[in-house]
């Protein structure tokens, strides 16, 4: 566990705090549609990552309040990136699912965001790109814990 009163664990957490944040903003512009929020895009993401959820399970999911989730699901029926079904056990929910052109789109921006990092990446040396490699779990843990 970090310790906030240690010189060294305040600076790695300040470096990885700002590293990610610069490297977040300019994953943001690789995009491959431009007309969707990050948000619209976080929640496609996490119907991929998760599947099917109705609109409650995915506020939940996303920090965000059950209104405002309804109204970004509905911004992406509209635009053919989900689909939204009966729930199976409650005839007053709606299950949320990604279409195939929300697959495909995910898949596309995917593709171009790991092209993007893999030259980033390219810069590195090989001890460098060995802790990367090591560290990659590590961070994955890190932006799933609560």
């Amino acid at each position: 566990m970090p310790d906030l009163s240690h010189g060294d664990d305040v600076a790695a957490v300040n470096a990885l705090r700002s590293a990610i944040m610069r490297i977040g903003r300019r994953l943001k512009h690789q995009r491959v549609d431009e007309s969707l929020s990050p948000t619209e895009m976080s929640v496609l993401g996490t119907l991929a990552r998760c599947g099917s959820a109705t609109p409650g399970e995915l506020a939940r999911k996303e920090h965000v309040q059950p209104p405002s989730m309804t109204r970004i699901v509905a911004l992406l029926e509209a635009k053919g990136l989900v689909r939204l079904e009966p729930h199976p056990e409650d005839r007053r929910q709606k299950v949320v699912s990604q279409t195939e052109t929300a697959e495909a789109m995910l898949e596309e921006s995917r593709r171009k965001r790991n092209a993007w990092l893999a030259q980033l990446a390219e810069g590195l040396d090989e001890a460098e790109w060995e802790k990367l490699r090591a560290a990659a779990p590590v961070l994955e843990k890190l932006a799933h814990l609560q």
